[in-house]
């Protein structure tokens, strides 16, 4: 759905019921009550999007596309960049098992150290004793208006599964969709984003692979190296590890409040600072550390991914209150402000969690879908706080945040304060 302020058009579904803006009920027409002018909006185009909150969604989207005649009345039929966009896009957790699980095997191939069926961050491939290849690949549509921007975000969350693997970035591959009708210039300014942070990462980008689509996408195909004999897989925890995350979670949550203008002041760009901070420094770091366990906290959000560490095998106790949290994100939660991916992880994962003392907010940070997160390490308990002062010392904002145990009933706790 499309609202341009510079129209008297008002609209909940403009294919079938448009109206002059004079004719909307304010009593009975929930897209009129909603439909004050942002502050600031200086007559620019607001999107619909949808959304799982209690607040009607509209997103300050550029007006990229092409004009078309809606009942009698000329109106802007747009291509949106920005709608849902970033690791909130992955299908869900449930979804992918059914799925995967199902898919033929074939013969082993003792060299594939890492494949699908151990839900891991990459695939790794044995070439020799002391080389083995890491494999990846991430892509999806737009979570911020500038594609610079997008193209950085999505080129560092690609980049991540190779450190989560603790391996080191050689080469980078685009993917591209994109629609024929859109600026070119738009895809520059994409693919100058993400080509940056491969160099940052000190790969060299090799190439790509380009479609046309109805709607913008973009990542990488990554290769990396890693030693065979120092692989960090994401179900090596033990009983008494620590946990150890390395970014901020709220990041699903605060981008949704963005696209309805109620995203705390400020909010936004500590989250998109974070989205496109490489996890490179903290993977250098770990690599010092007897690492146990890794994995990049993404699209299943914080829970899902422990839930994959813990493997089935071991539970794990999770103290709230040490959780790294963006400022309002919990408060955002707190007022519905939320994503539909976040209410998939919360039903595919709540069977194997337990919360005590802990606010409906922060229950939901927990679920909610990140993208280019940090990385979420198991360390022996005699290394974590050493490994936790290396990585504040670095800049990042990382906290011991819970600890692995023996198998019990419920498979992870989360405590709040008493």
């Amino acid at each position: 759905v499309i609202r341009d302020w510079s129209s008297d058009v008002c609209s909940s579904d403009l294919e079938s019921n448009v109206k002059p803006r004079s004719q909307c009920d304010p009593q009975t027409d929930p897209d009129h009550q909603s439909s004050g002018k942002p502050e600031g909006s200086r007559g620019e185009s607001y999107l619909h999007t949808e959304f799982t909150g209690t607040r009607a969604g509209y997103s300050s989207g550029r007006r990229w596309g092409m004009c078309t005649e809606v009942g009698g009345k000329m109106s802007e039929k747009e291509i949106v960049f920005c709608k849902s966009g970033g690791c909130t896009a992955k299908l869900g957790a449930g979804v992918l098992e059914h799925i995967l699980e199902r898919l033929p095997k074939g013969k082993k191939d003792e060299n594939l150290l890492v494949g699908y069926d151990s839900k891991d961050d990459a695939a790794v491939y044995r070439l020799n004793e002391h080389q083995a290849v890491v494999q990846t690949l991430d892509f999806f549509p737009p979570m911020v208006e500038d594609p610079y921007i997008f193209g950085k975000i999505a080129a560092t969350n690609a980049l991540s599964d190779i450190y989560a693997m603790g391996g080191e970035v050689k080469t980078a591959l685009n993917i591209v969709c994109f629609p024929e009708s859109m600026d070119l210039n738009i895809l520059g300014k994409i693919l100058q984003g993400g080509a940056e942070k491969v160099q940052e990462a000190g790969g060299s980008l090799a190439g790509g692979h380009s479609i046309a689509d109805s709607d913008v996408k973009y990542g990488l195909s990554v290769t990396g190296v890693v030693d065979p004999e120092k692989i960090w897989e994401n179900n090596g925890a033990r009983p008494g590890d620590c946990l150890i995350l390395t970014k901020r979670l709220g990041v699903g949550i605060l981008c949704a409040a963005n696209r309805v203008n109620q995203a705390p002041k400020g909010a936004m760009e500590q989250v998109i600072a974070s989205m496109t901070t490489l996890n490179r420094k903290a993977s250098e770091i770990g690599r010092k550390y007897p690492i146990h366990a890794c994995t990049d906290v993404t699209g299943f959000g914080f829970l899902g991914h422990l839930h994959e560490m813990m493997d089935g095998r071991h539970s794990c106790k999770i103290y709230a209150d040490r959780l790294p949290v963006f400022d309002g994100a919990e408060s955002c939660a707190e007022e519905f402000l939320l994503t539909a991916a976040g209410q998939k992880n919360r039903n595919h994962l709540e069977q194997y969690v337990r919360f005590e003392n802990v606010s409906f907010g922060m229950e939901e940070v927990l679920y909610d879908p990140q993208t280019s997160g940090g990385l979420l390490f198991a360390v022996p308990g005699e290394v974590a706080e050493e490994l936790r002062g290396e990585l504040r010392e670095a800049g990042l904002p990382a906290e011991i945040v819970g600890k692995v145990m023996e198998r019990q009933e419920v498979e992870i706790q989360v405590e709040g304060r008493k």
